[in-house]
């Protein structure tokens, strides 16, 4: 065995004559019984015949037959683990010699582990003050308000003005026209060119202006455009929040008064805060962890990673209204570009499984079923089924993968001297 460099390896492999000869023979003998070669019965045809004429085909299914199981042999013999697929070169095949061929591949690396118990990392608790609790209570409100028409009179700034509006040029395609739709004058999301042409108008009232959307606007069909519209004002709504009282609390769920309700979120908000602040510092563990220990990586993994961050990269720009088709990208810079990024995901990824073999940590088979019964609500998919289906396309392997991770992540935080954030 020649070890390259890094996690790459190369063994050269001898299969001996007489192995390569009965292996030929077997073969020879398989095709004999399904040929079909004129003037001969079906399996009747002479074995010389049928190796010079399926010659090529025999050479093939010799390989395949002896390459991979010397080559298992080897690997199990030097206790070599592999990762991804063998390259095999310089394959040596005559009559009468034995076979040789040289194997290519990457080992998972050995990681001596260093202490990871006791890693210092700067944490604190979150904080959440009344003013957080009375920001988010007004949220609530906010979102719980109702809309109250109001008689008759001009449009003022906080109104909700109903319109009927049609756009008269400027847009490519079919005019924007909607009926009824409600804005708010004046609101922050809504663009300066409506709020000063509204302001002053009332019910009945119609008008023609002209609306230039920013280059970044959300929707393709408009952004950058100057667009004139008629707006005909139909009506005038004043948001009018809830009275933030024992009632409203009760509404919300199983609260009594505004005091359990303001206790509730203060937990959320805190459980919340937690939760992030908790991830930030786990992530920082890893970094530490990862600089502590020097280690090879196989290249296979760094290349997987990438093809998974590329696919999501592209997958966001989807999901944003964007064919990544006609952006005329640069593949090989947007994956060079990722190369950093993957090869310190795969090197905590490595480090965590290994100190999760130390201390035996892994999934059990009821949290894992219990992530995929939370799945199924939300999917709203019979559990048995998504369960047999994750477990066809190997979904199941991930789900415990990942609670393992977060396991591993969890004796790290747990076991880390905490210190106060400068």
């Amino acid at each position: 065995m020649a070890l390259v460099e890094g996690c790459k390896h190369s063994l050269e492999i001898s299969v001996p004559a007489d192995e390569v000869e009965a292996e030929t023979g077997r073969v020879v003998g398989s095709f004999q019984k399904r040929a079909k070669l004129p003037g001969f019965r079906p399996g009747k045809a002479p074995p010389g015949l049928i190796r010079k004429q399926f010659e090529g085909d025999i050479r093939q299914q010799v390989l395949e037959n002896l390459v991979p199981k010397f080559l298992n042999q080897q690997l199990d013999k030097e206790d070599l683990k592999v990762v991804g697929t063998p390259d095999i070169r310089d394959v040596h095949l005559h009559a009468g010699e034995p076979l040789r061929f040289r194997a290519e591949f990457e080992v998972l690396p050995t990681i001596e582990l260093k202490e990871y118990k006791g890693l210092t990392v700067a944490y604190q608790d979150p904080e959440v003050t009344d003013d957080d609790v009375a920001q988010r209570l007004e949220e609530i409100r906010d979102q719980k308000a109702e809309y109250v028409n109001v008689d008759p009179r001009p449009i003022e700034d906080g109104d909700h003005a109903v319109l009927a509006l049609e756009s008269l040029s400027g847009v490519s395609g079919e005019p924007v026209k909607q009926e009824e739709m409600m804005l708010h004058v004046g609101g922050p999301d809504t663009l300066p060119a409506f709020t000063e042409n509204l302001r002053g108008m009332s019910p009945g009232d119609e008008k023609e202006f002209d609306v230039t959307y920013p280059e970044d606007y959300g929707q393709a069909k408009l952004a950058g455009k100057t667009v004139r519209f008629k707006a005909t004002v139909k009506g005038i709504r004043k948001k009018e929040p809830p009275e933030l009282n024992d009632e409203f609390a009760q509404d919300l769920g199983d609260y009594r008064t505004v005091d359990e309700l303001r206790e509730a979120i203060r937990k959320s908000l805190f459980a919340q805060r937690q939760f992030e602040a908790q991830r930030v510092a786990k992530d920082k563990l890893v970094e530490t962890l990862a600089e502590l220990h020097e280690f090879p990586v196989p290249e296979v993994f760094i290349d997987r990673q990438i093809r998974s961050r590329v696919e999501q990269s592209l997958h966001s720009l989807a999901e944003q209204g964007i064919d990544p088709s006609k952006l005329n990208l640069d593949w090989e810079k947007l994956k060079s570009s990722q190369r950093e990024k993957a090869l310190a995901e795969v090197k905590a990824s490595l480090l965590l499984t290994r100190v999760a073999e130390r201390e035996a940590i892994h999934a059990t088979r009821d949290e894992v079923d219990q992530e995929v019964e939370r799945m199924a609500k939300q999917q709203r998919e019979p559990f048995a089924a998504l369960r047999l289906r994750f477990e066809k396309d190997g979904t199941l392997g991930r789900i415990a993968s990942h609670i393992q991770t977060e396991k591993t992540l969890n004796l790290l935080f747990e076991q880390a001297r905490k210190t106060a954030e400068n």
